[in-house]
């Protein structure tokens, strides 16, 4: 199961360098339309389509890292079982958090797909099909949360620490 978690977490973060990498031949193709003076419909609003979902399929990803921003101040004060029960908390907030968010974002990709919603700019594209990629970045963010609420119930969570701390100059 293990994994198969992790290939899951990988795999939507190659899908968004994918997406970052289409994001740059969208500025690319933009900026050589208007340098040539020849135009593309749509470059700009399929530059947003790949960020959001870049964005948001690195979620699960970064998380899983320890590269999230996290304040740690009072958790690094704590020890024993308050440290615990205050792991414990957060992780459960942040479950019911992340489970909201994914089921919203899927209801909205899914009234988009409902309602026949197009983009209001001029590639008309409809909305379900880059919303896709936001909400299965919020289900693979909450497929990841609850994956470290139970390690942490367990007691295997291997808190992942960022090197940035180190790397501050």
């Amino acid at each position: 199961m293990r994994r198969t978690l992790d290939f899951l977490y990988d795999g939507a973060a190659w899908l968004a360098a994918l997406m970052m990498v289409g994001l740059l031949g969208m500025v690319l193709l933009s900026i050589a339309s208007r340098q040539f003076h020849f135009h593309v419909p749509g470059t700009d609003a399929y530059a947003g389509y790949l960020m959001a979902g870049a964005g948001f399929l690195a979620l699960a990803h970064t998380l899983k890292r320890g590269e999230h921003i996290r304040v740690t101040l009072v958790i690094n004060a704590l020890r024993g079982r308050w440290r615990r029960t205050l792991e414990l908390w957060a992780l459960g907030a942040a479950n019911l958090l992340a489970l909201l968010f994914a089921f919203y974002a899927c209801r909205l990709a899914w009234q988009s797909h409902q309602f026949h919603d197009i983009s209001t700019s001029n590639d008309a594209t409809p909305l379900w099909i880059p919303q896709l990629a936001m909400a299965a970045g919020t289900v693979i963010l909450a497929i990841a949360f609850l994956d470290e609420f139970i390690l942490e119930i367990r007691g295997r969570r291997v808190a992942a620490t960022s090197g940035e701390a180190l790397r501050n100059e």
